[in-house]
């Protein structure tokens, strides 16, 4: 058997290792992981990444369950282009400073507008002063971003696209899917995802962000599925957890 690719394109990091192998041509089984429905936190999916995480790569008996290392390892693996994951030793710790800063700071600060969303399910509310803190934190990070990784630059690592523009654009993919106008006021923001966007081709893209753009949708009909007890735990895990 193939690489084995668990996933689930609600997920910004699943999204992000999909888009690089399809651009790429990288042959992937794609195993699809529900995970309002909890199957992540399954009996069955815990015995293949006991972290409960996606995505998850499978190369025979061989697990990767980091989005940045998965991205790493396919380019490695299969000699992608050069721009992606330079071998130039400067340029390709460029791209590790943004996916060190990326894990910090983007990651969890950008998620929240989708619990607000997800919420309900269970029975939730985000408190509103968390939501006005969050999107303060937000801003913040848009500005850290333009500053310090995009500057006059046409993408976040340099000249061309790398692994890192990749997981930044699927990141900020999320909220704007919920009506958030993050690239409002922000032209230097607004180009680069243009840039960006056009290198990856409009059909791929529109087949990656296509489920998280009808979630406001179900929501609104009341057509999301329920969450799973596991789901339903992991769900308040991560509301106690927003500042």
């Amino acid at each position: 058997m193939g690489l084995e690719l668990f996933l689930d394109l609600l997920s910004q990091p699943s999204r992000a290792v999909y888009i690089f192998a399809k651009k790429n041509g990288i042959p992937l089984e794609l195993r699809t992981v529900d995970l309002i429905k909890g199957h992540h936190k399954s009996k069955e999916f815990l015995q293949i990444n006991n972290l409960g995480k996606l995505p998850t790569l499978k190369d025979g008996d061989f697990i990767l369950t980091e989005s940045s290392a998965i991205l790493i390892y396919l380019s490695c693996k299969y000699q992608t282009p050069d721009h992606w994951y330079p071998s130039d030793l400067q340029a390709r710790a460029r791209v590790h400073e943004y996916l060190g800063w990326h894990a910090d700071c983007i990651r969890g600060t950008f998620g929240v507008p989708w619990v607000q969303v997800l919420g309900p399910l269970i029975g939730v509310q985000v408190p509103a002063e968390k939501v006005e803190r969050n999107r303060t934190a937000i801003d913040q990070a848009l500005q850290w971003l333009e500053d310090k990784f995009l500057g006059d630059r046409p993408f976040l690592a340099g000249q061309q696209v790398t692994l890192a523009d990749l997981m930044a654009l699927e990141e900020l993919m999320q909220p704007v899917a919920l009506g958030y106008e993050l690239f409002e006021g922000r032209p230097r923001l607004a180009a680069w995802r243009g840039r960006v966007e056009a290198f990856l081709g409009a059909e791929l893209c529109q087949e990656a962000h296509s489920i998280i753009f009808s979630i406001l949708e179900q929501a609104a009909k009341k057509t999301l599925p329920t969450p799973s007890p596991e789901a339903y735990l992991a769900m308040l895990l991560r509301f106690a957890r927003i500042p």
